[in-house]
């Protein structure tokens, strides 16, 4: 892998406290929260951009809506002064938020993507990313996924939906790599 340039964002997707309620079922990569503070540090010492967006949903019900305590950002990976915080209420982070203007601004053309979840927020953000023309790289070891029930009732284990999701946003949308590979072209 080419070493990242100076300003890769580091674009951190709603790793929020109520991602861990039961609510959502079983999980893959217990580490992927760990893998996403190893590489905050990294950018922060290598004084990278980095860019936390915030899911708050609209739905009365959800433990990611505004003012409830599942919404806040977990604190491994809490803004510090200086990165960007967005708020989004759909799975993209480009709709309804001006993450591509302030990509475009800075002039910021490669961004990593890391975060919860792979199939929703983290995958709508990464397509619609290759499709506005960033060198997107997505962390395969930084996202994770829950399991998930089908349309006709079938069952898919997290690991398979982590699986799928990351297969169908390579090559096309963007460039999948782990934690450690990426930490390398840092150092």
């Amino acid at each position: 892998m080419q070493t990242l340039p100076q300003n890769a964002v580091l674009l951190i997707i709603d790793v929020q406290e109520g991602l861990d309620e039961p609510m959502w079922g079983s999980r893959n990569n217990p580490q992927a929260e760990q893998n996403i503070a190893r590489l905050l540090a990294a950018w922060r010492k290598t004084d990278r951009p980095v860019i936390h967006i915030q899911h708050l949903s609209p739905s009365p019900d959800s433990p990611l809506r505004a003012n409830h305590p599942g919404s806040e950002i977990k604190e491994a990976v809490q803004p510090q002064n200086g990165e960007l915080l967005l708020h989004k209420h759909v799975n993209s982070a480009f709709i309804g938020t001006d993450l591509e203007q302030q990509l475009r601004r800075r002039g910021y053309n490669t961004l990593v993507v890391v975060g919860l979840t792979t199939p929703h927020c983290v995958s709508t953000t990464t397509r619609m990313a290759g499709n506005l023309g960033f060198h997107t790289l997505i962390v395969s070891d930084a996202t994770a996924a829950f399991n998930l029930v089908g349309h006709d009732g079938r069952q898919y284990t997290a690991e398979e939906i982590h699986a799928v999701s990351l297969a169908t946003l390579s090559g096309e949308f963007a460039t999948v790599v782990e934690t450690k590979t990426l930490l390398a072209t840092l150092q």
